[in-house]
């Protein structure tokens, strides 16, 4: 599902509709924080997709702006520059070796 979030605003060149998302969703945390400083998120569903209907398409465009860009910014180049961050500062402690007398 957040892959499918992500491909729908991804693919509105137009920044046009918008996206409605139950706060289960991994992509909600990060498309919310990003659409605006004022989600839909305390709506109820039957509240939220009454706003998106009511919406105008400045504000559409405004957020379907901010979250393209979010898209574009966070994508798999981040996620795996910053995993690779990660494992550098990974230090393994690797216990002294014990040689074992060899049987002759």
């Amino acid at each position: 599902m957040n892959l499918v979030a992500k491909e729908f605003v991804a693919s509105r060149e137009d920044e046009r509709g918008t996206l409605i998302l139950s706060t289960f969703t991994g992509a909600a945390r990060e498309l919310f924080r990003c659409a605006t400083g004022q989600s839909l998120r305390r709506l109820t569903a039957r509240g939220c997709i009454h706003r998106a209907l009511e919406m105008s398409e400045e504000e559409q465009s405004t957020r379907m702006q901010r979250m393209r860009n979010n898209v574009r910014e966070h994508n798999i180049y981040r996620w795996a520059a910053h995993l690779l961050s990660d494992l550098t500062e990974i230090r393994i402690e690797i216990p002294e070796r014990v040689e074992t007398p060899q049987l002759s």
